[in-house]
């Protein structure tokens, strides 16, 4: 059945919380569920399942730790990926590091739930890509869906992991139609896919970025150049040998990403594209980023700050004559 973006996630979470009642949500204006995602699951779990808590992102976020770590399994939702920054010591000191201080005698099972990225012109505060930030965290895994479908698979994934996860919603997709299906249904953690077949270049990209491959990749093939579109839907574990494979077929690699180019996460897929399949390069692995400055809060100059169906276009034609 076809379902909006936001309709996947909310049925991914409405099914993990009917399937095991130590699972709950918490966070800012989950109630009212501002993003959508959330309603209804308070009057479906009631609310000491769902839970509305103050603007403290910190004391939210380490009270999901301590959650996790005595037998729940907690839904954070932190509204934005830049309100990530104000928990960080909780993920990166606490969260991920757990089970490791405890030799595995406890696990940790939470969700971070937060929207990433350039879309609705939020300005500064609400726009920047974080995502590359927390795939530099030991023992934290990152996901980033680019349509419904994976969505409710990979969320649903995620909580049930054992470990700590943070689900990026990328914030342009909410509104986004696709084939989702019903029932049980799960995605693997760490296991991308091919969106599209090609045989000249390989994009590699996650969340809005894969669609605007796609919808670069359709442009160039009326122009004879045939890119195969790479969707990691994971960043952290993320799936290296399907990148080397497709690398080995198509001979060019390009990274597709909205994050910053100095240590954004197109720097870790070129480099180990660089590293393990230089021998398949036909020309020097590339990467297309966003431009390093916050984002701006203006449409017209916002779409400049990310990478665009033209820009990809124009690096593709410029690496297929190397």
């Amino acid at each position: 059945m076809r379902k909006y973006y936001i309709r996947a996630v909310q049925e991914a979470l409405f099914e993990e919380m009917a399937r095991d009642d130590t699972t709950f949500l918490m966070g800012e204006d989950v109630r009212i569920g501002c993003f959508a995602a959330t309603r209804g699951l308070c009057q479906e779990f009631g609310e000491e399942r769902v839970i509305d808590t103050p603007i403290s992102e910190l004391a939210v976020a380490g009270a999901g730790v301590g959650a996790a770590a005595t037998g729940s399994r907690p839904i954070v939702d932190l509204m934005f990926g830049q309100f990530l920054m104000l928990a960080y010591d909780q993920v990166s000191n606490q969260a991920n590091a757990m089970r490791y201080m405890f030799g595995g005698q406890t696990k940790v099972p939470i969700t971070y739930l937060v929207q990433n990225g350039t879309g609705p012109c939020v300005g500064p505060h609400h726009s920047n890509s974080v995502h590359p930030m927390f795939m530099n965290i030991p023992l934290v895994k990152v996901v980033m869906p680019s349509c419904p479908k994976d969505a409710k698979g990979l969320l649903k994934s995620s909580i049930r992991d054992d470990n700590p996860v943070i689900f990026f919603n990328h914030t342009s997709i909410g509104g986004m139609k696709g084939e989702v299906p019903e029932g049980e249904f799960t995605i693997p953690l760490g296991k991308g896919e091919i969106k599209k077949e090609g045989s000249d270049i390989t994009l590699c990209a996650v969340g809005l970025m894969v669609n605007t491959c796609l919808k670069a990749a359709a442009k160039l093939e009326k122009e004879g150049i045939h890119a195969e579109v790479v969707d990691l839907r994971t960043l952290k574990p993320w799936d290296k040998e399907l990148v080397l494979e497709s690398v080995r077929k198509t001979g060019r690699f390009l990274a597709v990403d909205e994050s910053y180019h100095t240590c954004g996460a197109g720097a870790e897929w070129v480099a180990t594209v660089a590293e393990e399949g230089f021998h398949d390069l036909k020309c020097p692995a590339s990467r297309l980023d966003g431009v390093e400055i916050p984002i701006p809060f203006s449409p017209a100059l916002q779409k400049y700050a990310v990478p665009s169906v033209e820009t990809i276009q124009a690096k593709v034609k410029e690496m297929i004559q190397k």
